[in-house]
């Protein structure tokens, strides 16, 4: 029998086991906004579990616990619920939630759900159900974090060294430049798969990311996980755990995988929605305590695993109005393995990808970085910083040439490092050519 054969038997099989002996059900008792109160057996519901409401004829609505209140079960839907009204059956499922990814699933785009929305055909099933919300490794189980990864992009692979297993944060504000950054990533960089979650985007941005940014060849060895803005909290929610799941079927297949998340702020965002309709406290901003407890349960998933495979997490946050210290900015930062920080001023001078070196900080460096270069690296942040320090004076015609022999390199060296950071979404440059390229610069000086 053929291997696909034997895979697609394996996953009937599974399926068939899924299918409820007992069919348990509900009725839903009343609606406030998108929270709604189902009456029932609570015995045979759990937090995390799932319904279908049947709002008409043929027509359901899957739906997820969220909590209880009385002797009501308090659910969120996964789609509109248009025409839902008292009375309606909602129908308990005991089988898990979860996928069943498999290779075949690369260069395909799908939904929080799992279902294919690119119009080529269905997905083929592999043999393992995974959760789609699970606890990351042991602390002491997990392997360090592998040798550094080459992400095709200079300013990064130079300044922000990057290992296999490390989760990174990259903050900025909208407009700035982020997911055109990712699009690169998901092209150049040296991983095995890569793992796209587009969290909240907008719907319009979608097909632009997938044929202008991603293209073809990205597109093979990727998956791409979409909710856009206007589909409920919790499919926005569900894309991220899914993300994440998907990235780890392929680590624990031994693969090393990128996983890329546009944006943490959004699922934040989501779970506020999510925690605000169930009743919590609002706090800081207006985010629920959960929120905070959801964000490291979600991002300590990536990184190394017991095995040789890794996830190496890159993690966007859009910082509310360009603060870099607003609440989900602040604890992602805490959580993760490094931050790399995008400027808009630096974009309105025509400088992609706009990173500020000197705000953007890799946990694993110096060690990630090649001892032969590492003097090198740490002259041109000395050169930026004294530049970035004098910048006003030396704008502004205050600054005297040869007042300080520091400054003037500093001056010297400024454009051919702006140039060095500059790089077209085209371009791709190896972790070894961004190494020789800045020694050449600074050996000029």
């Amino acid at each position: 029998m053929p291997v696909h054969e034997h895979d697609r038997l394996h996953a009937l099989r599974a399926d068939l086991a899924d299918i409820d002996d007992l069919k348990v059900y509900g009725r839903v008792a009343s609606v406030r906004g998108l929270m709604i109160e189902v009456a029932g057996p609570l015995s045979t519901m759990h937090v995390g579990g799932l319904l279908d409401i049947e709002v008409t004829p043929g027509r359901t609505v899957p739906c997820e616990v969220v909590g209880f209140s009385g002797d009501r079960a308090l659910v969120m839907p996964f789609g509109v619920i248009e025409g839902l009204r008292r009375g309606c059956r909602a129908i308990v499922r005991s089988a898990p939630g979860g996928v069943r990814p498999s290779r075949a699933w690369l260069g395909r785009v799908i939904n929080a759900m799992g279902e294919p929305i690119d119009g080529k055909g269905p997905l083929p099933a592999g043999q393992n159900l995974v959760r789609l919300k699970q606890d990351a490794p042991p602390a002491h189980s997990r392997q360090r974090v592998g040798a550094p990864l080459d992400l095709g992009v200079r300013v990064l692979n130079t300044f922000v060294t990057c290992c296999r297993g490390q989760r990174i944060g990259i903050f900025a504000g909208s407009g700035v430049g982020k997911s055109v950054l990712l699009s690169m990533l998901a092209r150049n960089a040296g991983s095995d798969v890569a793992v796209i979650g587009l969290i909240g985007e907008r719907g319009r941005e979608v097909q632009e990311f997938l044929q202008e940014d991603l293209k073809e060849e990205g597109l093979a060895r990727a998956i791409v996980v979409v909710a856009t803005s206007d589909e409920p909290a919790l499919m926005r929610k569900q894309a991220a755990y899914l993300t994440l799941a998907i990235s780890e079927y392929f680590r624990d297949e031994g693969a090393d995988v990128l996983c890329m998340m546009d944006s943490v702020t959004r699922f934040a965002m989501a779970q506020r929605e999510i925690g605000l309709a169930s009743g919590e406290p609002p706090t800081t901003k207006g985010y629920t305590p959960t929120v905070f407890t959801e964000l490291p349960r979600l991002l300590e998933r990536a990184g190394p695993g017991a095995g040789e495979g890794t996830i190496t997490g890159l993690f966007t946050v859009l910082v509310d109005g360009d603060d870099h210290n607003e609440p989900v900015a602040d604890a992602v930062r805490g959580i993760l393995d490094g931050h790399i920080v995008m400027e808009r001023g630096i974009a309105e001078r025509g400088r992609y990808p706009a990173v500020n070196v000197l705000k953007s900080v890799s946990r694993t460096m110096p060690r990630s970085c090649d001892p032969e270069f590492w003097p090198v690296v740490q002259s041109a942040r000395q050169a930026m910083a004294t530049y970035s320090d004098m910048e006003e004076l030396i704008r502004l015609g205050a600054y005297r040439a040869g007042s300080s022999e520091e400054v003037d390199t500093a001056i010297r060296l400024n454009p051919h490092l702006e140039d060095f950071l500059r790089q077209s979404k085209e371009e791709a440059t190896s972790l070894r050519e961004g190494y020789i390229r800045l020694a050449e610069i600074m050996a000029g000086a």
